[in-house]
């Protein structure tokens, strides 16, 4: 049942914060804000390019930041280097507020060698704990294959994919940490579980369409069509 009290947000890069940044206007990414809209607590997924436009839109709203949700380690959801370029992110977000960043505990090495950040900011996570802000609460899913701690958040009828699924295709397999097996297990023993009247927004706008139900993702993702092992690692290694 829906919380009438969540608060959900779909920002893109490019557009909604960071219009000035070429890598932002590239990459299309989504950052999230989820919250509560009587306590006024509120989370954000994936912060990065323009920390000081999120953090206004945050501001207006009147919301206050409770803590940062991260996907995964790339610069391009958490900042840090990307190809010799700095991204703004989670490091510049804690230079004004000191609060928690979640994280897959598999994720935690990967996240201090990319942001530069200390051990002492990150909460590491296992698969299926739940982050509360206000009544609402978050599921954490650990879905290896992009990076070995990536993590998807159930909130409400809403899948938050970062990289690990998009509506069309998922998560690159052949980048430092990837591991196309683990992307097959995450896929079929994790997210096609996932109910088909569940929202899916992904980390990327890479499709017509900035999010879709599971249940027609399901009918154009051809990583989610049901087929043997050694074929999808094939086709989509």
């Amino acid at each position: 049942m829906n919380n009438n009290r969540l608060y959900f947000q779909q920002w893109l890069s490019g557009v909604d914060f960071g219009s000035n940044n070429q890598i932002a206007k590239q990459m299309r990414n989504f950052t999230y804000a989820v919250g509560d809209t009587e306590t006024r607590e509120l989370l954000l997924i994936d912060p990065a390019y323009d920390v000081t436009s999120i953090l206004d839109m945050v501001n207006m709203e009147n919301y206050q930041l409770s803590g940062i949700l991260i996907t995964h380690y790339h610069a391009d959801h958490a900042g840090g280097s990307l190809m010799g370029i700095e991204i703004e992110g989670i490091r510049e977000i804690l230079q004004s507020n000191q609060v928690p960043i979640h994280i897959n505990k598999e994720e935690l090495n990967w996240m201090k060698r990319s942001t530069g950040i200390d051990e002492s900011y990150f909460a590491s996570h296992e698969s299926g704990d739940k982050i509360k802000f206000g009544t609402i609460e978050a599921t954490l899913i650990h879905t290896p294959g992009h990076t070995p701690g990536s993590q998807c958040f159930l909130i409400e009828d809403m899948l938050v994919s970062g990289d690990t699924l998009f509506l069309e295709g998922c998560g690159r397999t052949d980048l430092p940490g990837s591991d196309p097996e683990k992307m097959y297990e995450s896929i079929t023993t994790k997210l096609t579980k996932i109910s088909d009247s569940v929202t899916l927004y992904p980390g990327h706008f890479y499709s017509d369409v900035p999010f879709e139900s599971i249940a027609v993702t399901k009918e154009k993702n051809p990583v989610l069509q049901t087929m043997p092992k050694d074929q999808w690692l094939n086709f989509f290694t």
